[in-house]
């Protein structure tokens, strides 16, 4: 029996957490304030939402919209609150002015997170370079995802990129998972799975009445289907 694909779906609180649970989310991707494309939450909310719901939890350190790393001293301090509230696994990817990784602010935060597991985000659809960044990235501890769309623009933009990374598979800078999120849609996951892609990251997709409403736990058992089928 093959691994199930994995379904992650973004989570603001603990109405979220349980309703995309309820849904069959095998993963959540915990931040707050999407205006500026999701934050770190609070600590008291990580809490809350690990009480609430038994499934696996990412949470984004990001303390400002953008993809510079901005205070890094301030980003391993929210780090090891959250690691002393329990939280495993997370969320993160800083670029420099050029479009490179940030090496010195990724290396110095995943120092602060003792080998747990995390996934470079959609900071890569910005690099200039996808493929040097995965390269300069390939060593460094607990790296197992990217979560992309292929494109800045989204995954309309970017399925020739992610089929072609698809391909790639276990090639240096290529063994982390690829988790396809970012204007994501369920007539794309066809193609995607047909290249083998296994984890689905969605954020509006489990929200049909838009950002100020709930997630759907019947929006989330659509795309469980769909993952699955």
């Amino acid at each position: 029996m093959s691994k199930r694909a994995v379904l992650e779906v973004i989570a603001l609180d603990v109405e979220d957490a349980v309703a995309a649970q309820a849904g069959g989310a095998d993963r959540l991707e915990l931040v707050t304030d999407m205006a500026a494309d999701g934050l770190t939450p609070s600590r008291e909310t990580f809490a809350a939402i690990r009480a609430g719901v038994d499934i696996s939890l990412r949470v984004m350190l990001r303390l400002a919209d953008g993809f510079a790393a901005g205070d890094v001293d301030a980003l391993v301090r929210r780090a090891r609150e959250l690691r002393s509230e329990g939280a495993d696994e997370f969320v993160l990817g800083f670029l420099d002015e050029d479009g490179g990784p940030d090496l010195a602010a990724v290396e110095t935060v995943v120092a602060a997170l003792d080998g747990c597991r995390w996934t470079f985000h959609r900071a890569i659809d910005r690099a200039a370079d996808r493929d040097a960044l995965r390269k300069q990235l390939a060593d460094l501890p607990g790296l197992d995802t990217y979560l992309t769309a292929g494109s800045a623009a989204g995954v309309d933009d970017g399925l020739p990129t992610l089929l072609a990374e698809a391909a790639r598979r276990g090639e240096p800078g290529y063994a982390p998972q690829l988790l396809i999120g970012g204007g994501l849609r369920l007539d794309h996951l066809p193609g995607l799975k047909a290249a083998g892609v296994d984890a689905f990251h969605i954020g509006g997709a489990a929200r049909p009445d838009g950002w100020s409403a709930p997630v759907s736990a019947a929006a989330v058992a659509e795309w469980r289907a769909a993952v699955d089928g």
